[in-house]
């Protein structure tokens, strides 16, 4: 039993150690994409509840309140007086639902793409087996 013999058993370890490998990789991805939405949710959530704060004159709570009903595309939930304050509101809007939906794309775009991909293969399996049994049922004379 010479080097050369390595056989199936080594190719199917080596391949169990890419694949777990990969799964470790984008494990690791996933938990990055995930823990780097959660901070911009967090800085434009704070950033909009301090700037509500300073430049509408709310206090701490309502100035939370507004920013995460903008964040959420709720809109203002009570009206603000100055002009400043509604040029920061739709500032705020634009930034926080553009984070909420980049933060939804980043996180569930990987998952969805793999359930579609995952249907594909599905329905191209059937057909093929669907054309398959046409065949063979094309094949066999007719009783």
């Amino acid at each position: 039993m010479g080097a050369g013999n390595s056989g199936p058993a080594v190719e199917s370890g080596i391949r169990t150690e890419v694949r777990r490998t990969n799964r470790q990789e984008l494990r690791r991805r996933r938990n990055r994409r995930a823990l780097l939405s959660i901070a911009a949710l967090i800085v434009v959530l704070a950033i909009g509840t301090l700037g509500f704060h300073l430049v509408a004159g709310t206090n701490a709570v309502d100035s939370f309140y507004f920013e995460s009903m903008l964040a959420t595309g709720q809109g203002p939930p009570f009206p603000l007086s100055s002009a400043s304050a509604k040029l920061f509101a739709a500032a705020m809007a634009f930034l926080s639902v553009g984070t909420v939906v980049s933060t939804l794309i980043l996180n569930l775009g990987p998952i969805l793409g793999r359930l579609w991909r995952e249907g594909f293969e599905f329905a191209e399996r059937e057909v093929r087996q669907l054309e398959s049994e046409v065949e063979e049922g094309l094949r066999r004379p007719n009783r």
